[in-house]
């Protein structure tokens, strides 16, 4: 499936701008860029576009919301001076898996003042001696560098508590609804009358076993 009709199918009769999360893994880019994405994703905070064949991050629209970026798994070399200009609140980056050779491939990333976590796993950048130490010098804002601090020290799982919150969030808004629905009601009503005959016909066989009991008994 190409990168427009994903795009499509994930609105799911939303507007763009109601999308804040948008995951496009796996799919087909046209001549390795980005389309079918447009400004009009004003509140966009997450974008996921792993594997998807991109070379080139030049037709990103402008996100201001952004602020998780997964472009893993694709073959982009360069070019990333696009990301400040057009995501400039980004503060995760995930560049994994891609063609990134050298430091002054990475060297635009210092305009993101406000980038926290950059992954570049799997990358030949990473085999530069002292490769650690000198990204952390060239980005003076990262907190992380694939998934560690400067004192090596494991990121937390921020992902995995924020999901977890928007499940809290979503339990408290379900909630919500639940107490005001008539459906709600209408189940509960059921449930008592249900468990009101249950329990009037056990009293009632009770008392004909025990009758029963005093006549043989007799």
């Amino acid at each position: 499936m190409d990168m427009k009709k994903r795009i499509h199918l994930e609105l799911r009769n939303r507007t763009p701008s109601d999308v804040k999360e948008l995951v496009l893994d796996n799919c087909r880019s046209n001549e390795g860029k980005i389309e079918g994405l447009t400004d009009e994703f004003e509140e966009l905070e997450f974008l996921s576009t792993i594997n998807v064949g991109l070379t080139s991050v030049a037709n990103l629209p402008k996100l201001n919301k952004l602020k998780k970026l997964e472009l893993s798994d694709n073959r982009i070399s360069g070019g990333l001076e696009v990301l400040a200009e057009k995501c400039p609140n980004l503060t995760h980056l995930n560049l994994s898996g891609n063609k990134i050779k050298d430091l002054s491939t990475i060297e635009p990333l210092k305009k993101l003042e406000s980038l926290k976590s950059l992954d570049l796993f799997n990358c030949e950048v990473t085999n530069l001696n002292d490769y650690r130490e000198n990204v952390f010098k060239l980005l003076p804002q990262l907190t992380y560098l694939d998934g560690y601090d400067k004192e090596d020290k494991e990121a937390p799982d921020s992902d995995a508590e924020a999901y977890v919150e928007g499940l809290d969030d979503d339990e408290d808004a379900e909630d919500g609804r639940t107490f005001s629905n008539p459906l709600f009601y209408c189940i509960f009503y059921l449930c008592i009358s249900f468990l009101w005959c249950f329990l009037h016909h056990h009293q009632h066989h009770h008392r004909v076993t025990c009758c029963l009991g005093m006549k043989n008994a007799s």
